[in-house]
């Protein structure tokens, strides 16, 4: 069996350690013949921070699109905030609906 000289000096290439973001969510509310126009446009200002303006834009977006996109996060904070939204609608007894959806 060979002799390993301690001595000798072992070079190893450092491996530059990379962090991988996460993924990113888009959270998304949908269109409903039911849920008041003020509501929908108080709910988005309310979890998204949005103004006055950028709500009924996104509001807007939503009535003639079909859906409308109310913010990009990690999947936990979107989950967070899809459930904030349903929770919130479903005490004020409105249909709105609210999901999330990966972006590739």
């Amino acid at each position: 069996m060979p002799k390993i000289n301690a001595t000798e000096d072992i070079k190893l290439s450092p491996k530059k350690a990379r962090t991988k973001l996460p993924s990113m969510y888009k959270v998304i509310i949908l269109n409903d013949d039911f849920t008041p126009m003020e509501f929908v446009v108080n709910t988005i200002q309310r979890f998204f921070n949005k103004s006055v303006d950028e709500a009924t834009r996104i509001m807007l977006k939503i009535h003639t699109e079909g859906l409308g996109v109310c913010g990009i996060f990690p999947v936990d904070i979107a989950e967070t905030k899809m459930n904030q939204v349903l929770n919130y609608a479903k005490e004020h007894q409105h249909p709105l609906q609210c999901i999330i959806e990966r972006i590739d």
